[in-house]
């Protein structure tokens, strides 16, 4: 049987990281967990865990910044915990790199079921990595090599962006309903998490589209979906 994941825990709140911990080992994964930012920057380099658990509000270095100094250098996914349920929260906190947000309080079925989705989506299956190379107008997508270009130049995704992105090209030229979308990319649990899907084909556009407000290569079909266009090469 293979390992279970090794996650990160990082709270100021010894009752939460006792809560999440306990669960988590229960579930049979191996636990870490840091106190502040400082110390989780330091076990994510030293560690490398499989997954980071971040609460936002913590003193002296918050989860935002640890999470952008991650991103520097890290794909680790992250769940953010916070006490903000705000929507620009939850845009806030994608924006800085987290892959997921559960507000406080939650379940300890939420917490589980969104550890399951987060590690699921962070690894490719075989029928991506097999899947033939792509190729629309400027964008080209090698599978097997997880690589991305336009114009010939590599464009750097995160995890989640790249899963979005394969979904799309694998069903080229199809519209792909919102729910169709969330269950591929990011699992049953998510189906009615429009904003997640509104939110990464956003980030999409702006790293793949000529001009990001007129997009021609992935496009918005109103109440329904999104399909990504088969273009002509460039130049032709």
């Amino acid at each position: 049987m293979a390992p279970k994941a090794t996650i990160l825990v990082v709270d100021d709140e010894p009752h939460v990281v006792r809560l999440v911990q306990a669960n988590l080992q229960a579930s049979g994964y191996q636990v870490l967990t840091a106190n502040d930012g400082r110390v989780a920057l330091r076990a994510v380099e030293d560690s490398q865990p499989d997954l980071v658990i971040l609460d936002l509000m913590m003193p002296d270095l918050d989860g935002y910044e640890v999470c952008r100094r991650i991103r520097e250098y890290s794909d680790v996914p992250i769940i953010v915990l916070t006490a903000r349920g705000a929507e620009i929260d939850k845009i806030t906190c994608l924006d800085a790199g987290a892959d997921d947000y559960l507000t406080k309080p939650f379940s300890v079925r939420e917490l589980l079921a969104r550890v399951r989705a987060v590690l699921r989506r962070s690894r490719f299956p075989e029928e991506i990595r097999n899947h033939p190379p792509f190729r629309s107008g400027r964008l080209a997508i090698d599978f097997g090599r997880r690589q991305v270009t336009v114009d010939g130049r590599p464009v750097e995704l995160s995890s989640t962006e790249y899963r979005l992105l394969a979904a799309l090209a694998r069903n080229a030229d199809r519209v792909m309903l919102h729910e169709e979308l969330l269950r591929e990319v990011w699992g049953p649990e998510y189906r009615d998490e429009k904003e997640y899907l509104r939110l990464y084909i956003h980030y999409l556009r702006q790293k793949l589209e000529a001009d990001p407000s007129h997009p021609e290569l992935i496009l918005t079909h109103q109440g329904a979906g999104y399909r990504l266009a088969i273009l002509p090469a460039a130049g032709v």
